[in-house]
């Protein structure tokens, strides 16, 4: 009984699994129930079974990334430094890039499904916040000077790079941008990118270790 208790679970994963690979591969909207029911090699009655719909794969694949993401912001509570704040991003764009069809097709799935237009808003407000965390600890740690009323604008920005930095990807390179062979390219300059916003405002020694993180990267 126990070993038929785990079963649908272990199955209920291995959907999950292969549809958020289908999902990055190919883009959301290109990937249908019968697609995933064929390579996974099962019939679609055993997927309706587990999700009776498109949404709730949906919808469950984005629980799980709003939860490995709401831990992994706490982490922005200990940046105090160019070299913390760097790693901090990268860890973010990693999990970006680990559902990555989110982003991709972001405003699309918005529009259509009413639960995650609900729940990207509380996304946006928590990466708000932990960005906003980043710029004090690192002023706090005297690793640049920024003006209060000029830390809000720039949180903001830093968020929107963070948010739409794979579309932008995507538009460059189309048929490359998005696939396994391109993500540390992606995650590099995106962290580069979002963090060169604070160039202006960073300690000289600071802003050369920035620029010695990347090294003679191309970050057009």
């Amino acid at each position: 009984m126990a070993t038929q208790a785990k079963k649908p679970r272990r199955t209920a994963e291995r959907i999950l699994e292969v549809t958020l690979d289908l999902f990055n591969r190919f883009g959301e909207p290109n990937v249908s129930t019968t697609l995933i029911s064929a390579e996974l090699n099962i019939s679609p009655g055993n997927l309706y079974y587990h999700y009776p719909a498109k949404d709730e794969l949906i919808n469950s694949l984005f629980d799980r990334y709003e939860r490995a993401l709401n831990e992994l912001l706490h982490a922005a509570d200990n940046v105090r430094n160019v070299e913390d704040a760097w790693l901090f991003f990268h860890m973010l764009f990693e999990l970006i890039w680990q559902y990555r069809f989110l982003y991709r097709d972001l405003n699309d799935l918005l529009s259509k499904n009413r639960r995650l237009e609900t729940h990207f808003q509380f996304v946006l407000k928590n990466k708000s916040r932990a960005v906003q965390s980043v710029l004090d600890g690192m002023s706090r740690g005297n690793a640049m000077r920024i003006e209060p009323r000029e830390a809000e604008p720039v949180a903001t920005a830093m968020v929107v790079v963070l948010t739409y930095w794979l579309s932008y990807e995507y538009v460059r390179e189309p048929r490359k941008a998005l696939e396994p062979e391109s993500a540390g390219v992606s995650m590099m300059r995106g962290a580069f990118h979002v963090l060169s916003l604070l160039m202006p405002y960073l300690e000289p020694a600071q802003k050369e270790h920035l620029l010695g993180l990347v090294g003679n990267y191309n970050t057009p």
